[in-house]
């Protein structure tokens, strides 16, 4: 349950902030380079979070 409500967690984040469910790709190689790079950067805000003296809020990681 843990595991699943972490996941349901990042794809609601992905959802809203940066509109993952819209992304209108010609063909499925920019599919895959849109949402993989959507994911890095996910995946660095998340890192920059976890390693930062002041943890903060993804909204202003995000923003920043």
């Amino acid at each position: 349950m843990r595991v699943r409500r972490l996941i349901e967690t990042v794809i609601g984040q992905l959802v809203e902030r940066f509109s993952i469910e819209k992304v209108w790709a010609r063909d499925l190689w920019h599919l895959t380079s849109r949402i993989n790079r959507k994911l890095l950067a996910h995946t660095v805000c998340r890192w920059l979070n976890r390693h930062s003296p002041n943890p903060l809020q993804f909204e202003q990681l995000v923003a920043e």
